[in-house]
């Protein structure tokens, strides 16, 4: 059982699209919601590091190349410190439709197989199989496993959404969304619901 880190199945269409903040950690919460609290590289999740500062926002296309994008919501990422640091300024295939199973899948060594170049080049610009990272994930797939067999309720905190799902109706971006209908579909929408699941 891989489930803790299962990459989408389908490309990544945003849900969605404030527009006109004057700094890009005002996309914070949209892009949290957006991504679903994880790293879109390596799937590192906010609830396995309770500290605050652990995800960054990536710009997909850097800024150095393309200033004119820095504050353009559909440029940006959601990513763990690491990976983003990894990337940097690198121009990297674009993980939102190259980091998709089948194409993409995580052994139970915590090794990342990818059947595509353009899978394996992201992987390797960003070391996402450097040893430790790879030690990481096993344990984790490890420590998810043995929860899930003896810890129910263990499991379901390992699995579980951040408590502090981010409320998407109560933000006024300047310009505007472009894309409205996702408030709806927001993570903190469904839990109010009754439709979010305990674990993902």
């Amino acid at each position: 059982m891989t489930t803790p880190f299962t990459y989408p199945t389908e490309p990544h269409a945003r849900r969605h699209g404030p527009q006109g903040y004057a700094d890009y950690e005002s996309y914070r919460p949209w892009l949290r919601d957006e991504f679903a609290f994880r790293c879109v590289y390596c799937l590192f999740r906010e609830v396995w590091g309770q500290l605050r500062g652990l995800h960054a926002i990536d710009h997909f296309l850097p800024v150095a190349s393309r200033p004119d994008l820095a504050l353009d919501y559909d440029n940006l990422l959601y990513a763990c410190i690491s990976c983003n640091l990894g990337k940097g300024r690198q121009k990297t295939p674009n993980p939102l439709s190259t980091l998709l199973e089948p194409d993409v899948k995580v052994g139970e060594d915590g090794r990342i197989q990818a059947k595509t170049p353009q899978a394996r080049k992201l992987i390797e610009l960003l070391g996402l199989n450097r040893p430790r990272l790879q030690e990481f994930r096993e344990l984790w797939i490890r420590i998810v496993r043995l929860a899930a067999r003896h810890d129910p309720a263990l499991f379901r905190r390992l699995l579980a959404y951040p408590v502090d799902l981010p409320d998407l109706s109560s933000l006024r971006p300047p310009e505007g969304n472009s894309r409205p209908d996702g408030v709806v579909q927001s993570y903190l929408a469904r839990h109010e619901q009754g439709e979010l699941p305990d674990t993902y």
